[in-house]
């Protein structure tokens, strides 16, 4: 189907089918859906439905990026238990928060449809990175329907004075309500290779280097600008703290970084790359008391192995696989920064993994004994 903008066919739909009970047989752990992106965003939940019900066949799990993290926040909550509901398989809500400013505080909200269903008998956990910016594309902020057919397709809606204006006037209406936080100078340039000058600089920053006002409006047309040019990734100051903090002390949430892994120096990516547990440890833990110790290491082991059905792993128990991080609760802290992101934490000096040393006296020993983990299947084969 690749990136168009419709519904599948009976025939597409029982072929998607068949890729997810070969994965599933495969020894995947689940299915996860993008629906906030393309080509995701173009499915309905019926389609969705029909996929994850495959899944719960081979006992496996849904994870989503709901549709919509902020406007539409609880009509997305809604959609992913209805999803768990129909399928009959437990839900996994991915990195939960509520973006833009009239969205701060519906964590209430969301966190008590949560626990109505699984007092109502559905299975539901949630995840977060402990940070008031997420990060994506550049293009979170142009309309779903304008990404349609990938980048050739946008350059040329691009060039109707009509289809320009439309894509321009959505993304203001992103700035102020929803990723863009309600101010261009939220917006700021992660990785932008087509000139990596701009890379740290947020968007009303570069509308002034452009010899601009700095509105929203001359922001949007800027960003258009960007991405004329090239593709490009963004941090988005989006988050409230008492959110972020509320949502942490919930008991079936998890850490979870929503990184990767990243060449060290290039770029200015996400803190979160780095700092996202140490952040936990230190700065929730220790600093603010958001929610104890014990609490915080059972959201980063037990709790997410639980998830996964991984009985060998998340404790320290004989028998069980040696995954052991050993920390300085006195001292350990993330250091990453937005202005510098690519600093490793402190007060982490042992990692084993596997039984094995990886981090030594803080410097990496040169193993690799990590191994693929598959449902229902030995971690050696």
């Amino acid at each position: 189907m690749g990136t168009e903008n419709r519904f599948s066919t009976p025939e597409e739909l029982e072929k998607m089918q068949s890729l997810v009970d070969q994965a599933m047989q495969d020894g995947a752990y689940g299915m996860s859906s993008g629906l906030l992106y393309v080509p995701g965003t173009y499915s309905n939940t019926k389609e969705v439905v029909a996929l994850a019900e495959v899944a719960a066949r081979h006992g496996g799990i849904y994870a989503t990026h709901m549709r919509n993290e902020s406007a539409k926040l609880i009509d997305s909550i809604n959609e992913a238990l209805h999803i768990g509901r129909e399928a009959g398989l437990p839900v996994h809500i991915s990195h939960h928060k509520a973006v833009g400013k009239s969205m701060w505080g519906k964590s209430i909200d969301s966190l008590k449809m949560v626990d109505r269903a699984i007092n109502e008998g559905l299975d539901v956990t949630l995840d977060q990175y402990p940070y008031t910016a997420s990060s994506t594309t550049l293009t979170v902020l142009f309309p779903a329907w304008s990404l349609e057919g990938g980048r050739d397709k946008l350059l040329e809606k691009l060039k109707n004075p009509d289809l320009r204006n439309q894509i321009k006037e959505s993304i203001i209406h992103n700035i102020l309500y929803d990723r863009g936080g309600g101010d261009p100078s939220s917006v700021v340039v992660s990785r932008y290779e087509n000139d990596s000058s701009l890379e740290g600089k947020n968007l009303s920053e570069i509308t002034e280097l452009r010899g601009k006002s700095q509105t929203t409006e001359n922001a949007a047309e800027v960003l258009i600008e960007l991405i004329e040019a090239g593709p490009g990734f963004g941090i988005y100051h989006c988050i409230n703290e008492e959110d972020v903090q509320r949502i942490m002390q919930h008991r079936l949430v998890m850490c979870a970084s929503d990184g990767a892994t990243r060449e060290f120096g290039v770029a200015k990516p996400h803190p979160r790359n780095y700092g996202t547990y140490p952040r936990v440890l230190g700065h929730y833990v220790r600093e603010e008391g958001v929610i104890s110790l014990p609490e915080a290491i059972r959201k980063m082991t037990s709790l997410p192995a639980n998830r996964l059905s991984l009985t060998d792993r998340g404790i320290i128990k004989e028998g069980t696989w040696a995954d052991i991080v050993l920390f300085d609760p006195k001292t350990v802290i993330d250091t990453a920064t937005w202005m510098e992101p690519h600093q490793y934490p402190e007060g982490i000096p042992h990692v084993i993994v596997n039984g094995e040393l990886v981090i030594q006296d803080n410097r990496w020993t040169g193993a690799f004994p990590g191994k693929v983990l598959r449902k229902n299947s030995s971690p050696q084969n």
